[in-house]
């Protein structure tokens, strides 16, 4: 059986079609494509919010792909010996690391807001 294309929840916007060989066609091509490292303006704040107390260090403001945004995150939790996640667009790293981030960063072209 061939995929079908037309899935119900993919047209939502769409109310309705008299035409009987419709095809829906969205555009899934909505992400940006990746800022060099000297046009990012990466944002590092310390948040304790909805985290039971526990501090975590978020990386915002990265303009690029989602896969950009994993390989840095993974990067950055490989240099600083934690954990740490990537979600709507942020990089979550486990404990306080402001300093480091921010250092290591620079010194590979991002520019860093505090």
């Amino acid at each position: 059986m061939a995929k079908n294309n037309n899935d119900w929840k993919a047209r939502l916007g769409v109310v309705y079609s008299t035409k009987q060989d419709f095809e829906y066609q969205s555009d899934d091509d909505n992400e940006q494509e990746t800022l060099d490292t000297q046009f990012q303006k990466l944002k590092i704040t310390l948040d304790k919010k909805k985290r039971k107390g526990k501090m975590v260090t978020l990386i915002s403001n990265f303009v690029g792909t989602e896969a950009d945004l994993k390989t840095l995150g993974k990067h950055l939790k490989t240099k600083c010996g934690v954990g740490g996640s990537v979600k709507d667009g942020e990089i979550i790293i486990q404990g306080d690391f402001r300093k480091r981030i921010t250092e290591i960063l620079k010194k590979e072209g991002y520019i860093v807001k505090k």
